[in-house]
């Protein structure tokens, strides 16, 4: 695992990633569907230098939980589809990294390979995409070609239920095939195999296109991809995971894991998981991996203000926020400080999540990122063209071009 300059990401989610945000005096619900408010929140982070934004999505209407779907009509339901949305963020905004979440369980690979790949172009090299699976039955049941076993990650984190395993393996073993599927997907093209010239009708080299050949347990995948190599070659993958098996998947396939610790010893847990599955996974990414933590963030004047504006939220909401990552509800100065704990820690990157759109957003561009620049961790290429190079991560050689080089010197 790399130790490099400390990034920061943003993860935008409706009103906020509290239920209750949509209700606060700062929220903006009546434009929630509309795409100049999301185009508002990225430029907000790319003025303040934020390498990234990334934008949630589902199968399904937002629900808390694993278990039978309920539609509550007293929390944010609906969403745009975070693909299509980043296309049109990315452009108007130019320089600043667009993730849109993508799932993998009932997505045909070739789909998402090159819906990434356009935005990568779209983007001019400033696409990533961030890997879900879906455990949740009712999300199944809209596509109709498969059932879902209700997942409970509770027991499935025991490691003493076999179907919960099982399920938990199929998903993320899935999910590996599909990253797998694009990676070789956004190689099938060399980076030279447009050749437009008009005077001998070659508009590419048919020699420089390639058959990506895979054959998995869930699809086959002929390629090649109907896009071009695009700016990056490789788009950056980011997976976020909780446990064993998703541990497994990001050591194996993702540029960057984002991790979930809630104390020192609990981040000291996780790196050691990820470093033994290091030693059991081939690493198929082209890269080492960089490891991200995730926090919830509400920011107020005081530490004293900050509980109370998250209490007054979930009295809102009827019952107290719980969410798998940490929550930050505090001072914009204990915020930076907790960044820079990690930081110390080995940590290369944070995703945050503001607990209120677009309020939170503010306090962390305003007053978090002035306060971790001061200290220097925020270091980067000033001119980076794109989101690998803004992340200190190489842009890949490609594999087929790479095989033929080889096999000519043999």
């Amino acid at each position: 695992m790399s130790r490099t300059p400390f990034h920061l990401g943003v993860a935008l989610d409706g009103a906020g990633w509290h239920p209750a945000a949509w209700r606060d005096a700062t929220a903006r619900p009546e434009a929630l569907f509309d795409h100049d408010y999301w185009v508002s929140l990225v430029v907000e982070a790319q003025a303040a230098g934020i390498d990234l934004v990334t934008i949630e999505d589902s199968f399904g209407l937002q629900t808390s939980g694993y278990g039978p779907f309920e539609l509550r009509g007293d929390e944010v339901r609906g969403r745009l589809d975070a693909l299509l949305l980043a296309n049109t963020i990315a452009a108007q905004v130019p320089g600043i990294g667009i993730v849109p979440t993508v799932t993998t369980t009932h997505t045909e690979p070739f789909h998402t390979a090159t819906g990434i790949q356009t935005l990568d172009h779209v983007s001019e090299g400033w696409a990533g995409w961030r890997v879900q699976v879906s455990g949740r039955s009712h999300e199944a049941a809209h596509v109709g070609r498969r059932e879902i076993p209700v997942l409970d990650p509770a027991r499935a984190a025991s490691g003493t239920d076999e179907q919960q395993t099982a399920l938990i393996r199929s998903l993320f073993g899935e999910a590996a095939d599909a990253i797998e599927v694009a990676r070789r997907l956004w190689d099938s093209w060399e980076d030279d195999a447009v050749i437009r010239d008009v005077p001998t009708g070659r508009f590419i080299d048919r020699d420089r296109l390639h058959y990506v050949d895979f054959e998995g347990e869930n699809f086959s995948v002929k390629g090649p991809s109907i896009v071009p190599r695009s700016p990056q070659g490789q788009p950056v993958v980011f997976v976020l995971a909780h446990q064993t098996v998703p541990y497994e998947l990001a050591v194996a396939q993702a540029d960057i894991v984002g991790i979930t610790p809630h104390s020192d010893e609990h981040l000291e847990q996780i790196l050691g998981e990820l470093g033994d599955a290091e030693l059991t996974v081939e690493r198929r990414a082209p890269e080492a991996l960089r490891v991200w933590t995730e926090a919830v963030v509400l920011i107020e004047e005081t530490h004293e203000s900050a509980v109370a504006a998250l209490a007054a939220l979930d009295d809102l909401h009827g019952s107290p926020y719980a969410s798998d990552a940490v929550i930050l509800a505090d001072t914009a100065e204990n915020v930076a400080a907790q960044l820079l704990r990690w930081q110390q820690a080995g940590i290369t990157g944070v995703r945050l999540r503001p607990a209120r759109l677009p309020l939170d957003l503010e306090r962390i561009t305003r007053d978090v990122v002035p306060v971790l620049a001061e200290t220097g961790v925020l270091e980067r290429p000033a001119s980076a063209s794109s989101l690998r190079e803004r992340l200190e991560l190489a842009r890949p050689s490609n594999r087929y071009a790479a095989e033929l080089i080889e096999s000519a010197h043999r």
